[in-house]
């Protein structure tokens, strides 16, 4: 035994030497370490796009989102209290609820802020996925949004808060009546922060006969999502389409999902004139079944800079207690919830977090020949093998977990619910990130009690950099 250890280690050591003599001694261009130098500079990301352009000369279609992290929430502090006001007594005084399109004549009331995304059946996730969504979401008391996709009978009736999106596709059962009809609230989608207004096509060979059957389409035809929906082409056709909705189905209120961008204040302007009752910003790291490199790292706002914008908008117009605003794009944590929510939001979207939560363990499936995704998507190769109750107790776990952090910081602010958290619990560790949310610089000395309008704000940041 201890002849053969030596004579292992002897060979190890002579391939090793020649290896080390070979990267030393060959001239760079033909030097094995180039792969190393190349991956530093193009980035082993960067490096696998070229190459699957190069191979299929397509667009790609990258899933979850763009890569980078633009909003800095992690530059933002909450400020726990003691005495200048005590924290509250425990936890269970601390409310979750909150309601969304006050003002509707049937707002939207969840028992927590956190909301499943629009996410949808066949050319995203499968039915199966959409269920387990479906049942989570009514396990956790919060709503599921369908995303662009076509109605699921199963899945109307497993959720017990549903939001029906309003798209821009185009096959014959996409926006009845008979669908939305049935929504606890409707939403307008003119855009996504994952691929902004760029149309989407889901090819029809990769369309089976559940998914055909349930969209009407005809066998060899592609589903279609356009850049434009259908028949709204103004703002007085958004106004009409928004009065329509509220008829049709008894008032529930209806939501307005664009991508946000630096055209942020006249898009919500042109909204709340046709009478939206709900704002989505959906920022720029929102995620995405699959969508192109150019479209989610370089298209948009983050959402931080997009919802601080919206909230600052919306009260300057005097309207910030009609119109509801919902956060998206690159939330995954308890801490990113509260913080958009001191930041301006009534209630947060998550996807990627959602879709990682329900498959969870069953990722051990996947590995390590498949990505997890295949589990969800309804073109993996998987996705039959989802066990459809434990991802149903895997994501209301997480969301019941998120949801009790949550209240135990608001608990250590002195705060009797979530909703009341506000700008004065934040503080920043930047001038940038202060001078971008109107929150405190937490290396100067608090100097007020209420959020300012912006323009107060941004001349007292311009003294404090003096």
């Amino acid at each position: 035994m201890g002849l053969i250890d030596e004579a292992s280690r002897t060979l190890v050591d002579k391939i090793a030497d020649q290896l080390l003599l070979r990267l030393m001694r060959d001239p760079y261009v033909e030097n094995v370490w180039e792969i190393i130098s190349t991956g530093m500079k193009v980035t082993p990301l960067h490096l696998m796009e070229i190459v699957l352009r190069a191979e299929k000369g397509k667009p790609l279609g990258r899933p979850f989102g763009s890569v980078y992290h633009f909003s800095p929430w992690q530059e933002l502090m909450f400020n726990p209290v003691h005495l200048v006001r005590l924290p509250t007594v425990d936890e269970k005084s601390v409310e979750t609820k909150v309601t969304l399109g006050p003002k509707a004549k049937r707002p939207l009331e969840l028992s927590i802020p956190i909301i499943i995304s629009g996410m949808s059946y066949g050319g995203a996730i499968s039915k199966q996925a959409r269920l387990a969504l479906a049942k989570a979401s009514t396990a956790a008391g919060t709503a599921t949004n369908t995303g662009e996709g076509a109605y699921l009978p199963e899945e109307r009736e497993a959720a017990a808060k549903y939001i029906y999106q309003y798209h821009r596709g185009r096959w014959p059962h996409g926006n009845k009546k008979d669908f939305y009809a049935l929504a606890d609230m409707v939403e307008i989608q003119l855009g996504q922060g994952a691929q902004a207004s760029a149309p989407q096509t889901t090819k029809a060979d990769q369309i089976d006969e559940e998914f055909r059957h349930v969209f009407g389409l005809e066998k060899g035809e592609d589903a279609v999502i356009a850049s434009r929906l259908d028949g709204l082409e103004s703002a007085a056709d958004l106004k009409h389409l928004v009065s329509r909705l509220k008829e049709e189905t008894g008032g529930v209120p209806i939501s307005y999902k664009f991508a946000a961008s630096h055209y942020l204040e006249d898009e919500i302007e042109l909204a709340v004139e046709a009478g939206i009752d709900v704002i989505v910003i959906d920022g720029a790291e929102a995620g995405t079944h699959a969508g192109q490199p150019l479209l989610e790292d370089a298209f948009g706002l983050p959402t931080m800079h997009a919802l601080v914008r919206a909230a600052d908008y919306l009260e300057e117009k005097g309207v910030r207690d009609k119109v509801s605003i919902i956060a998206s794009g690159g939330l995954f944590s308890p801490e990113h919830f509260l913080k958009a929510m001191a930041l301006g939001a009534d209630a947060v979207y998550i996807g990627t977090a959602a879709v990682m939560a329900m498959i969870h363990t069953q990722m051990v499936e996947t590995a390590p020949l498949e990505p997890p995704t295949q589990l969800a998507l309804n073109s993996g190769r998987l996705k039959e093998e989802l066990d459809l109750d434990l991802a149903v107790e895997s994501l209301t776990n997480y969301l019941k977990s998120c949801v009790a952090e949550m209240v135990l910081g608001a608990v250590a602010m002195g705060k009797e619910s979530l909703s009341a958290v506000d700008r004065n619990d934040l503080c920043a560790l930047t001038p940038e990130v202060a001078e971008l949310t109107g929150v405190q610089l937490a290396y100067r000395r608090k100097t007020y009690d209420f959020p300012q309008p912006a323009e107060v704000r941004k001349n007292s940041e311009n003294r404090a950099y003096q």
